[in-house]
């Protein structure tokens, strides 16, 4: 049988070529073909292929379901939150029992001035009641006929009528002996509250260096060292030894606020605090720790701590002794080496346990990806794993190095992936990945596979649709979302129902 009336050759698209079809710039490189305005005669044989055809081809069907489109991109296995863990600065053990000592030796100094001042406060009373008692006998002696004053020579002790005038005179020597008396011990007093009141003072300055020597107080002195370290690639967690300091191990904690002070008794409220309670809590020791406070039960709970890790129990922990991070971590670099002597600054290099892809997207989707969106993640072994958008940046930056031929100047955000199988995705770090996004999804509509759409001459597409009865016929179709993944696009047309057969190519 000859073939029918119509094209003489029918040229089938790829998904490929179908899509690049869409874009001006190679419109012209479709081949098209003559759009057949009957019936095509003859009948399928087996395997339902198309015998009136002289291309291999096969048949496919209308479906209704729903499409998603999607945009591959480049993307970098990693894990999740990069840090920096320091060795904090703080007070060492000796600075701070130099503070202590200093505290004492004022509080020696102060006692000691105020003892003197008691001392001479006391001698000053009885100079005032000496001088008081004296002043009320010259009153006396003084009075009337005996003020006058006794022949020069006179006993002043002797009897008769300058007796009286005698006495009068002694008591006058006396009030001013006792006057200058009082004089020189009030000045002496003066002296003594000024000691004190310095002795105070200096007293209160060293319990306030006391304070912030002990609220910073180091697990570290001048010539601790690092008695171990741990190896790259190491998972360290909650409650286990990050490294130790002449044999004091240094703990993991989770929590988002760093440790900036020394838990100790007498510290104030604060997040940190909050956040020691309820890891000692969650690690079986605390027994349901309550608030922000530092209490005797967080004290108690400390000690179990430390017993159980084999440290002394001492109810706090130093500036030093434990590190808080948001979860687990993954080491990638050690800075110092065991032995070396302790300084404030890095000392490990992690990452979080946490799987995660990490995508420089173009700031042109931005508005395509949201997080909670499900993705597909082809991994370097070119398996497949899904994950969902946790993070969607929306400071679009211009990666270093790009223009003057140095890579694409466009501007990027940062979007970051969760695994929803993080051990699907193995160990590595820094692995190249590619990431399938929707950018655009549709329900229940009607779809056919790519390849069975057929470039018209007079513009468009159109499916070759097979009857009932075995005829073919062209039906004109609209073309919307193109399904990528699975080779399907959107289609409506006249007449154009669900289960119906259409031709595609047999490759």
């Amino acid at each position: 049988m000859s073939p029918p009336p119509g094209p003489s050759r029918r040229t089938r698209l790829s998904r490929r070529s179908l899509i690049a079809l869409v874009s001006a710039a190679v419109a012209a490189a479709v081949v098209v073909v003559v759009i057949a305005t009957g019936a095509f005669a003859g009948g399928g044989s087996g395997g339902g292929g198309v015998v009136d055809n002289p291309y291999p081809t096969a048949v496919g069907h209308v479906r209704r379901e729903s499409l998603s489109e999607q945009t591959q991109v480049s993307a970098t296995l990693t894990y999740a939150g990069s840090a920096t863990i320091v060795v904090p600065s703080g007070t060492a053990p000796s600075d701070l029992l130099q503070a202590q000592q200093q505290v004492t030796t004022d509080q020696g100094m102060l006692s000691s001035a105020a003892a003197t001042l008691t001392t001479d406060s006391a001698t000053v009373s009885q100079l005032e009641a000496s001088l008081a008692a004296a002043r009320a006998k010259e009153t006396v002696d003084c009075a009337g006929a005996n003020a006058a004053q006794s022949p020069s020579g006179s006993p002043s002790g002797s009897s008769g009528s300058g007796a009286g005038a005698g006495g009068c005179a002694a008591d006058a020597q006396t009030v001013t002996t006792d006057e200058q008396s009082v004089s020189q011990d009030e000045t002496k007093v003066a002296a003594d509250k000024s000691q004190v009141s310095t002795a105070q003072a200096s007293l209160s300055g060293a319990e306030t260096s006391l304070s912030a020597a002990g609220m910073s107080a180091a697990l570290y002195g001048q010539d601790a060292t690092y008695t171990t370290l741990p190896a790259v690639g190491a998972i360290v967690r909650r409650g286990q030894v990050l490294y130790s300091i002449s044999g004091s191990p240094v703990f993991l904690l989770y929590g988002q606020t760093g440790a900036w002070r020394a838990f100790v008794a007498g510290m104030s409220p604060g997040p940190d605090v909050a956040e020691l309670n309820q890891n000692l809590d969650a690690l079986g020791y605390g027994n349901g720790l309550p608030g922000d406070a530092f209490t005797s039960a967080t004290a108690t709970a400390i000690d179990a701590f430390q017993s159980a890790h084999s440290v002394s129990p001492t109810g706090q922990l130093l500036l030093g002794s434990v590190v808080f991070q948001p979860g687990a971590v993954r080491v990638t670099a050690v800075t110092p080496t065991v032995g070396a002597t302790v300084q404030p600054g890095p000392v490990l290099t992690t990452t979080l346990s946490t799987r995660q892809v990490q995508i420089q997207l173009d700031s042109a989707l931005e508005s395509d990806v949201k997080v909670g969106d499900t993705v597909s993640i082809t991994l370097p072994d070119n398996q497949t794993t899904p994950g969902v958008v946790s993070y969607v940046g929306t400071v679009a930056t211009v990666p270093s190095g790009s223009g003057n031929g140095g890579g694409s100047s466009t501007p990027t955000i940062n979007v970051y992936v969760t695994p929803n199988d993080p051990a699907a995705t193995g160990d590595l770090d820094q692995a190249p990945v590619n990431v399938s996004i929707t950018t655009e999804s549709v329900s229940n509509v009607l779809v056919v596979p790519v390849d069975a759409l057929l470039a018209l001459a007079s513009g468009g597409y159109a499916v070759e649709e097979i009857a009932a009865g075995g005829a073919h016929q062209l039906v004109a179709v609209t073309t919307g979302l193109f399904d990528d993944a699975n080779g399907n696009v959107q289609v409506t047309g006249p007449g154009l129902a669900d289960g119906q057969r259409v031709v595609t190519p047999n490759i």
